[in-house]
């Protein structure tokens, strides 16, 4: 499933020709993705000019001039393409891999004023879109228990702290619960918990001293969380399976892995000389070097 970074990336990508253009035609191919689509989506949406396209955890939010929201999120193999009119014309699918190929997956167009064409395609249709009344998007059931987000200043050492004081919870556990911090994902906690040096099993605890403040690992951990995903971010996303950005372009994170996917390989921390290791928390694949991050 598409992370933090991927999903802003996607959002960077999208802003340039859904902001500030209207939905000239939209089409609705089937009658739900993972949901059902919100009834009279495609009349919604025709006509309307989109003010923003921001992103909350994992989710897509484009502000409508309607004062509705189209929520949008690509669950594990969702993503958008964009194509333009003229002899640079892209076609949808063009740059796409595996699930991406066939335009049978092809479920929603959006034609913009602008002349873009943006084609959300789903090959295992585990995205969806909803649309939201702006004014209540806080207390929407998707968004209402979202914690804060990682990249913004309400993550703090003191936030942290206050959080995961006297959790018994593994500290990967905690960095993943979405009610903590709002889309942190697998990959990316591993690998902040790598740059930190810290166990992904040791106790969220540990990040609140007795008295309540944060402890030194909070300290470590908060910068690490942020530079990671912000170098995520700057390169691309991560690039894996199912995921490309809207242009087509590839992510190249991936290649900077310092632990993820890396099991049996020796840690590249200088004078470290572990092996990575990978174990299971939660049903989903945690790596790590035993011997550097305690």
């Amino acid at each position: 499933m598409p992370e933090l970074p991927e999903v802003e990336t996607v959002r960077r990508g999208l802003e340039p020709v859904l902001v500030d253009a209207h939905f000239e035609r939209v089409e609705q191919r089937r009658a739900n993705l993972r949901f059902e689509f919100p009834e009279s989506f495609v009349e919604r949406l025709s006509g309307q000019r989109m003010l923003s396209l921001e992103r909350r955890a994992k989710y897509l939010l484009g502000f409508l001039e309607s004062g509705e929201v189209l929520i949008m999120h690509l669950g594990m193999s969702g993503r958008f393409t964009i194509s333009r009119a003229g002899a640079n014309a892209r076609k949808p699918g063009e740059f796409l891999n595996e699930a991406g190929k066939t335009s049978r997956h092809d479920h929603v167009v959006f034609s913009m004023s602008n002349g873009a064409t943006v084609t959300y395609n789903d090959a295992r249709r585990f995205g969806f879109m909803m649309l939201a009344q702006a004014d209540a998007l806080g207390d929407h059931k998707l968004i209402r228990n979202l914690g804060v987000e990682p990249l913004g200043e309400d993550l703090s050492p003191p936030y942290l702290a206050e959080r995961c004081a006297g959790k018994k919870t593994s500290l990967k556990a905690a960095l993943l619960d979405q009610r903590i911090v709002a889309g942190l994902g697998n990959i990316y906690v591993c690998e902040a918990l790598y740059r930190a040096g810290l166990s992904p099993k040791c106790a969220a605890g540990v990040l609140a001293r007795a008295s309540g403040a944060p402890s030194q690992r909070a300290a470590k951990l908060v910068p690490e969380i942020k530079a990671v995903l912000e170098d995520a971010i700057e390169a691309g996303g991560s690039s894996l399976r199912d995921y490309h950005a809207p242009e087509g372009d590839l992510g190249y994170f991936q290649h900077s892995f310092a632990v993820y996917g890396r099991e049996g390989l020796e840690c590249a921390r200088a004078g470290c000389g572990g092996t990575i290791r990978r174990i299971v928390q939660g049903g989903r694949s945690t790596f790590y070097c035993p011997r550097c991050q305690h």
